[in-house]
């Protein structure tokens, strides 16, 4: 059964819709991470850590937020603009 033009563009919005809610929801998933990753560092220095003791863990989150901008710029690099 051939599909009308009507119908292909409603799939290619579907599908463009479902690709852009993937990206959201991935940068979502990271920022969280990494908004944890701070929350755990502040109370640790909140409880006595040193920032000596602690800055690993905060090197992960910053290095994770470096990351997340990158993905950012190459899905929009990637992305045809309308």
């Amino acid at each position: 059964m051939a599909t009308t033009a009507t119908e292909q563009l409603a799939a290619l919005s579907a599908q463009v819709t479902k690709a852009r809610t993937v990206e959201e929801s991935a940068e979502l998933l990271i920022r969280g991470i990494s908004q944890r990753i701070a929350d755990a560092v502040a109370a640790a220095l909140a409880n006595g850590a040193t920032q000596a003791q602690i800055q690993p863990v905060a090197d992960l989150g910053t290095a994770l937020d470096a990351e997340t901008d990158k993905l950012n710029d190459a899905i929009t690099a990637n992305t045809p603009s309308a």
